[in-house]
C-alpha cells in the first residue's frame, strides 16, 4: 500500500550544496567554536500546558556502568528496535542489512537486505521499529535513503525462512522526504499512542525546515499505514512540528510527552520537548534566543560535547548519545511542565567507546548503546562496532 505524502503534495527537494561551505557542519562534522559545558536552564517560551496526567516522575537515578557487550563486528549500525522477547534488531547503514542479535548471548542472524536502498554521505538504511501489533502481523519498519528521497516502509519478517531471505517485500507508506548528502533524519518510533513518529533533517537546505508543506526539517506523526493522523497540526498532514535541523532522536517520558533531540551547525545541539504544530526556530534560531513563537530548547550543548543521534528514556531521565562529543549524556527530569531539567546534564563514557549512535531502552534500569565507529567518520578499533548493554544505578 502506497499513502500520499500530504495531500496538498509535496516536492521532493534535494540540496547538498552545505557541504561546500565551511561555515556549516553536518551532523557530527567539525564544530566552529570550542567546546563549553552543557546549558541545562529552561526554556524561555514555555510550550502549553501538558495533558499529560499530573502526577510526577519517579526520581532519577544518577549513573551507568556498562553490564556487558552483547555483540561486536558489526559495521556501520545505525537503527536498532527491540523484538517482543528481548531480541534485537539492528540495521546497517551502508551495508543496507538488517540482522537480529539474539538478546541474551548476542548470536547474529541476518534477516536480508532491504532493495531500493542507496547509501551515500549521511543517507542509507537509518531507523527501524518494530510494530506494536508485531506478534500478529510481524511487520518491522525502516526510514531509508533511495536514489530520489528518503521513505519509509515496512516489511514483514519471517523467521521461518532461511537466512538472509527472512524480509517480505518493503511496502512504502510515505515517499517523497526530501533527501541530500547531510541531514537526511532517520529516527523512527511508535509512540504511546502507537502511531509512528519520524525525525527529518533540512538536507542542508536551511529554508525547508520552516517551509510546512515540505516534510524535511520536521517531526513527522503518522498511522502505521503512513496517513495522516486526528489531531495533528493539519487535517491532511503527518507535518506535526517544524523549524528543526536535523532530528535523530526520538523519545517519550513516564508521562508520554515527546522529546526529541537535534543537531546544531556551528555552536548547540539541542534537546527539545516536542508538541504538535510548534515551532523550533532552525534557521532563525539556533540554540535558546527568548523569541516570541520559537521554542528554545530544554537543554543544550556545544557542538564538539554532543552531536547527539538517539535518545532513550529510563529511570526518570533522558539518556543521550552523542557522536562527536563521544558521550553518553543523562538528562534528568522533573516531570513537570516548565521545570525542565530537574537537574543540568551530566555525561559518562567519555571517550571510552568512541562514538555513540543509538541507545534504546531495554526495560526497567537496562539500556541498549550502539557505538558508531565504522561509518567513515570513526577510528574504529579490535571489534568495532558494538551493542553494549548498561545499568541505571
Amino acid at each position: 500500500m502506497q499513502s500520499p505524502v500530504l495531500r496538498k503534495g509535496v516536492v521532493a527537494l534535494f540540496a547538498s550544496s552545505c557541504l561546500l561551505l565551511s561555515g556549516c557542519s553536518s551532523e557530527d562534522g567539525p564544530a566552529v567554536g570550542g567546546g563549553a559545558s552543557a546549558s541545562p536552564t529552561g526554556t524561555a517560551s514555555a510550550p502549553p500546558a501538558s495533558k499529560s496526567p499530573t502526577a510526577d516522575l519517579p526520581p532519577a537515578r544518577g549513573s551507568v556502568e556498562v553490564v556487558k557487550t552483547l555483540t561486536d563486528g558489526l559495521a556501520s549500525p545505525w537503527g536498532l528496535a527491540a523484538l517482543p522477547g528481548g531480541d534485537l534488531l539492528v540495521a546497517s547503514r551502508d551495508e543496507a542489512t538488517i540482522t537480529r542479535i539474539d538478546g541474551e548471548s548476542g548470536g547474529k542472524t541476518l534477516l536480508g537486505s532491504v532493495p531500493g536502498v542507496a547509501p551515500a554521505g549521511e543517507g542509507g538504511l537509518l531507523g527501524l521499529a518494530v510494530a506494536p501489533t508485531f506478534g500478529a502481523d510481524h511487520l518491522v519498519y525502516a526510514y531509508f535513503t533511495t536514489e530520489s528521497d528518503n521513505r519509509i516502509a515496512r516489511m514483514q519478517y519471517d523467521e521461518k525462512k532461511p537466512p538472509g531471505q527472512q524480509l517480505g517485500a518493503p511496502d512504502t507508506i510515505l515517499r517523497g522526504i526530501p533527501k541530500g548528502s547531510i541531514h537526511n533524519g532517520g529516527r523512527i518510533a511508535f509512540g504511546p499512542d502507537r502511531m509512528l513518529y519520524a525525525g527529518t533533517g533540512e538536507t542542508g537546505d536551511t529554508g525547508l525546515a520552516q517551509d510546512t508543506s515540505s516534510l524535511a526539517g520536521k517531526t513527522l506523526r503518522m498511522t502505521p499505514d503512513g496517513e495522516p493522523v486526528h489531531g495533528n497540526p493539519e487535517a491532511d498532514s503527518v507535518v506535526y512540528s517544524y523549524g528543526h535541523r536535523n532530528v535523530q532522536g526520538l523519545a517519550w517520558d513516564g508521562r508520554k510527552r515527546l522529546w526529541a533531540a537535534e543537531f546544531g551547525q556551528n555552536t548547540w545541539d539541542e534537546l527539545n520537548r516536542i508538541e504538535p504544530g510548534r515551532n523550533y526556530g532552525w534557521p532563525k534560531v539556533e540554540g535558546r534566543k527568548g523569541e516570541s513563537g520559537l521554542v528554545d530548547p530544554v537543554a543544550q550543548w556545544k557542538t564538539s560535547e554532543a552531536s547527539p543521534s538517539g535518545i532513550a528514556y529510563a529511570e526518570g531521565s533522558i539518556w543521550m548519545a552523542g557522536l562527536r562529543g563521544e558521550r553518553l549524556w543523562r538528562i534528568p527530569l522533573s516531570g513537570k511542565s516548565g521545570e525542565e531539567p530537574l537537574a543540568a546534564p551530566q555525561a559518562f563514557l567519555e571517550g571510552k567507546y568512541g562514538r555513540l549512535r543509538t541507545v534504546l531502552a531495554a526495560g526497567g534500569d537496562k539500556l541498549w548503546l550502539v557505538t558508531s565507529n565504522t561509518d567513515g567518520r570513526g577510528t574504529p578499533k579490535a571489534g568495532d562496532d558494538r551493542i553494549l548493554l548498561l545499568e541505571v544505578r
